[in-house]
């Protein structure tokens, strides 16, 4: 891997290089040609791939070659660009970076344009005609380091506030958000200011929050930030223990509730239990549930459970950070249930805990989240 920063000709030199050789990898392709644009294209765009067609006539990639792009700048970048593409006939506009991240990826995607690195990772689209798609190439320049790790349980927490169906269009401020854990009704332990700082200035270089014209932020981007968060949330974190009860239906509802209420609700319905009663689609026979580890010795008794090496009837996670206990500002289940971990929660546990756990999660997010983050309206 290349740490060395090239000069910004030098990039758009090696990008041109390696934009040739991808279109060379087609056969019919192999004419093509990438040269700089006329006028007409404008500043924006530094290269023109015309692409000869099979049956007459051509098609044009306008590349923008950059040194560097933040997902956060992209949208900004896109308006004044697009109004330099040449009009009339086939024209893609086409994003060339050192290094292209998975969410620059999909920002792309999302706007109709194309994209390619240096590794020889690419997504060059052109309707009705082609497709050449790589992923997955070890990059040839490093990216810059993430402000944030949003695989540790304080990111977490902040996440999971953002997130929270309830929270949906609220305009936050960076010292509210921290403050906002030891508020509640069940107080979760409050990540620093500092902490939130580097997660917020972290979502808002990858676009997944925006900021607002009187102060504070909101997020843009809900689903994208969740599965940003799915794919760094480390569910091996929690141990997982396996019990076994003679309590079954009502008997092992009642139990359960009398022993959340015991605990002051630092035990949840999770997973495959907790989509049971929020988006029910996968039945399964087993209960699973987050219990805070100093409650676990209460728990047994109250369950009356053992421990199992096999045919177990509960699946305990002890979980590595309180934040799965987090409910946001509503209730803390009702006097006859025990209460479920929220949806986010929900969704990122199942996506990790195997079986048929992908499709639970599937339901969680089409029945619960997205119709929930379809309220625009700015709170707060």
């Amino acid at each position: 891997m290349n740490n060395n920063l090239l000069s910004g000709v030098g990039v758009e030199r090696a990008l041109t290089d390696r934009l040739q050789r991808l279109l060379g990898e087609v056969e019919w392709l192999r004419k093509a040609w990438v040269d700089k644009p006329g006028r007409d294209a404008g500043p924006s765009f530094g290269r023109l791939a015309v692409l000869p067609l099979p049956a007459g006539g051509k098609t044009l990639l306008c590349v923008a070659c950059r040194k560097e792009l933040r997902p956060s700048e992209f949208r900004q970048f896109v308006e004044v660009a697009l109004k330099a593409l040449p009009s009339g006939g086939k024209v893609v506009p086409v994003l060339g970076l050192p290094s292209v991240s998975p969410r620059m990826a999909e920002l792309c995607v999302e706007h109709g344009w194309g994209w390619f690195d240096l590794a020889g990772n690419c997504r060059l689209d052109v309707p009705g005609l082609f497709r050449l798609q790589h992923t997955g190439i070890p990059p040839v320049h490093r990216r810059p380091r993430a402000i944030a790790n949003l695989s540790t349980p304080e990111a977490g927490r902040v996440i999971r506030a953002l997130l929270h169906p309830e929270h949906t269009g609220m305009r936050w401020t960076q010292r509210y958000l921290a403050e906002h854990f030891g508020a509640m009704k069940r107080p979760i332990p409050e990540p620093s200011l500092g902490l939130v700082n580097k997660v917020v200035r972290h979502l808002r270089d990858e676009a997944f929050i925006e900021g607002l014209p009187k102060g504070g932020f909101r997020v843009s981007d809900p689903m994208k930030l969740l599965f940003a968060w799915r794919d760094a949330y480390r569910f091996d974190r929690h141990e997982r223990h396996h019990y076994f009860t003679l309590l079954q239906g009502r008997q092992l509802r009642d139990a359960l509730a009398n022993f959340g209420a015991q605990v002051g609700g630092f035990a949840v319905y999770a997973a495959f239990s907790a989509a049971d009663f929020q988006a029910p689609h996968v039945r399964q026979a087993k209960t699973w549930l987050f219990v805070q580890r100093q409650g676990i010795a209460d728990f047994e008794k109250a369950i009356d459970a053992k421990q199992v090496e096999s045919g177990e009837s509960l699946v305990v996670l002890i979980p590595d950070d309180d934040g799965v206990f987090y409910l946001g500002d509503g209730g803390l289940g009702s006097e006859d249930r025990l209460a479920c971990t929220n949806e986010v929660q929900t969704y990122v546990d199942l996506c990790h805990c195997g079986g048929r756990g992908a499709e639970a999660a599937e339901a969680v997010l089409e029945q619960c989240l997205k119709p929930k983050w379809k309220v625009s309206e700015t709170k707060g």
